[in-house]
């Protein structure tokens, strides 16, 4: 599809295939190229040179939004910028001390993730800001100095700046960044009163620092593409649910950190048409799984990654280490194990014909579950007999660890066995442990290999109703490219709510205010009119002494203790009304609404039934024993279309199974519902 003349292309890099729509002619067009993990902006701009060409322009006329998993990557490798960390004098260690929580309450040998920021480039100056923004101490010139050449013999690759309580007055972190930028000509700077101007100091240093440590990487990697791509052309997929354009990406990286997921999570709110949804996104490497409740994405500001927090708004997004591309192993006490170690791209499963690791996906090949199909519509054949080879070496482990004979099938049921296991405690994690009953919802299955594996786990939780929406496995990108423009901003406030609620109220509608003029002039330099934008403004309320905020739709004050209380006890089980509360932040998200995709496929009237043969037949392994089950293609089914099972149905990007006590059809748009 093209806006102004212009064709919007999604892109979302995984471990295994890099994916891509583009619209054209109302129609989404859908292809993968293998990912090149060495460097991914070279697998994207094959990908966008392809696109072009098919939609018969130049790459520099693309409008790109992409789901990275850049910085994702290098906060799990630790494969980021050598950082200096500048904060009031005494604070240094904040990010070494953290919280008394353990990461893992039971396990007595659990270590605590070593600090971004090493000992020595952790710097103090002397200057003190009390919390209610008063100065303590003044921060002098000589002071700044110092700092200066403490960083010049240093020479760090990036500064991140948290002064304590900057957030309440910031002037002191503004001299130093404006110190900086003119000493340090060329280091990329992370200001803790820009990134996030919130109390909470291990979590406040703690994202700046994360930022700091991504920046040069991120923004050599954005200048790659954005050499290929005209700058403003060029957006990146927020963890947040929004993109934001490559300029403030490489700024605020730390906002990207789960960029390719939430891609696939805003795609499957838009696909699904229902209101309660368990997303399920299995791909190559991991699993990525969320709630969707009441058509609203659920947002959290107490993320964690690689172990260290993250305190910008995340999409509540549960990652496993499970994927099509997991290794199968038997473990030193004998036990099957499946991941998280991956195959990814390279070498890849053993079917792909690089090497003989038994992975996930291959054992869905030995099962016979793909069909008799190869994967990409025929372009990407698979081995079936190196894949056999894989699960034959894996069973006589397994023989041996055992003293029962295994073979290479029964040792593909056990693979599947124990990979969906860890996909339904993360299933469980995002639905049953947030208060929330997976029989009312609907499982959303995409992701190259999701579509193996969601009707068990559909099962297992007892949802009653599968939706495999079009192109599931480029559905990350798609949703990438219906992501509004979104810019998130927050003020922290501690206001009591007592008996002057008027006065109250007018300080966080002023708080408001200055936040939605910066939001509307950030959003006008990205091209949104003000009636091409929605400002959402929420607070971050709690009882007072609590150490945790609920979020809560603010209404001008008029009834939000009310509905503190009602969203305690809805949360927590409980509320206690005779306790006062207490407003913490007031937090503005900021949306430039970006064109709706049209699709112009015809659609078959609602209610009308077909019966449809399948292409073909094809045994396959179930742990009931094997079955001949039809097989159909997904483009050949029109809406309405009923589908035989069991079955398995091929398509482009995925694979589709549907067992015998299922029930499946075509909806009007195009989806795939299987009743359970």
């Amino acid at each position: 599809m093209t806006e102004g003349g212009r064709v919007r292309v999604g892109v979302d890099t995984g471990g295994t295939f890099t994916d891509f729509v583009y619209h054209a002619g109302g129609r989404a067009r859908i292809f993968k190229v293998p990912s090149t993990p060495d460097d991914p902006s070279r697998a994207i701009v094959e990908g966008l040179r392809r696109a072009a060409r098919a939609a018969g322009v130049r790459v520099q006329d693309l409008d790109v939004v992409h789901g990275t998993t850049v910085g994702t990557n290098a906060l799990l490798e630790r494969k980021g910028a050598r950082t200096a960390l500048v904060t009031t004098e005494g604070f240094e260690d904040v990010l070494v001390i953290g919280r008394q929580a353990r990461g893992s309450l039971y396990d007595l040998t659990w270590v605590r993730p070593a600090p971004l920021v090493e000992d020595a480039l952790r710097f103090g100056v002397r200057e003190r800001v009390a919390a209610d923004g008063s100065v303590v101490e003044e921060l002098t010139d000589e002071e700044v100095a110092s700092l200066i050449r403490k960083l010049k013999r240093a020479r760090p690759e990036s500064v991140a700046v948290c002064l304590l309580f900057s957030f309440a007055r910031p002037e002191h972190e503004r001299r130093i960044e404006r110190a900086l930028k003119d000493a340090l000509e060329g280091v990329p700077l992370s200001v803790s009163h820009r990134i996030l101007p919130e109390y909470r100091e291990f979590e406040r240093t703690s994202t700046v620092a994360i930022n700091a440590y991504l920046q040069p990487l991120l923004g050599s990697y954005l200048g790659r593409l954005g050499a290929h791509v005209a700058g403003r052309r060029l957006r990146v997929m927020q963890s947040s649910g929004g993109s934001i354009s490559a300029r403030a990406a490489a700024r605020e990286p730390v906002r990207t950190i789960l960029s390719g997921p939430a891609g696939g999570v805003v795609g499957a709110a838009h696909a699904a048409g229902f209101e309660d949804v368990i997303t399920f996104d299995m791909g190559g490497t991991s699993t990525d799984v969320a709630l969707v409740a009441g058509g609203r994405l659920r947002l959290t500001n107490e993320a964690s990654v690689a172990g260290l927090p993250v305190a910008v708004p995340v999409l509540d997004i549960h990652t496993v280490g499970a994927g099509g591309g997991s290794i199968a192993r038997v473990d030193a006490g004998g036990s099957l194990r499946v991941g998280p170690e991956s195959a990814g791209a390279v070498p890849g499963p053993a079917c792909y014909g690089r090497s003989e690791l038994p992975t996930v996906t291959d054992a869905n090949l030995v099962l016979g579950r793909f069909g008799g199909a190869d994967l990409l519509g025929g372009d990407f054949e698979l081995d079936e007999s190196r894949a056999v080879g894989a699960l034959s070496k894996l069973a006589r482990e397994m023989t041996a660890a055992g003293g029962r004979a295994v073979s290479a099938v029964e040792a593909a049921l056990g693979v599947v066995r124990v990979v969906n296991a860890g996909m339904e405690r993360a299933l469980r994690a995002v639905s049953v442990e947030r208060g929330f009953d997976p029989r009312a919802c609907t499982l959303v299955t995409f992701g190259g290999a999701g579509g193996l594996h969601a009707v068990e786990l559909a099962h297992a939780l007892r949802v009653p109703r599968v939706l495999v929406p079009r192109a599931p496995g480029a559905l990350s990108a798609l949703g990438c490219l219906r992501a509004d423009v979104v810019k998130s901003l927050s003020r922290t406030l501690m206001l009591e709510v007592g008996s002057d609620a008027a006065r109250q109220a007018a300080r966080v509608e002023r708080a408001f205010r200055e936040m939605e003029r910066e939001a509307r002039a950030a959003l006008r330099r990205e091209g949104f009119k003000d009636e091409r934008q929605r400002h959402e403004r929420t607070v971050a309320a709690r009882y007072a002494g609590q150490s945790f905020e609920l979020e809560i739709a603010w209404d001008g004050g008029r009834r939000l203790v009310e509905r503190f209380h009602r969203e305690h006890e809805a949360s927590y089980g409980y509320a206690q009304t005779a306790d006062s509360v207490e407003v913490v932040s007031a937090r503005l998200r900021a949306s430039g609404l970006v064109e709706e995709l049209k699709d112009e496929r015809p659609r078959r009237a609602r209610g009308e039934k077909l019966n449809v043969r399948p292409h073909r037949t094809a045994r396959v392994h179930f742990e009931g024993g094997a079955r001949e089950v039809a097989v159909y293609r997904r483009e050949e089914l029109p809406a309405g279309a009923r589908l035989k099972s069991p079955c398995v149905v091929t398509e482009y990007s995925s694979t589709t199974l549907v067992p015998a006590d299922s029930h499946a059809f075509m909806d009007k748009l195009g989806n795939l519902i299987i009743e359970l």
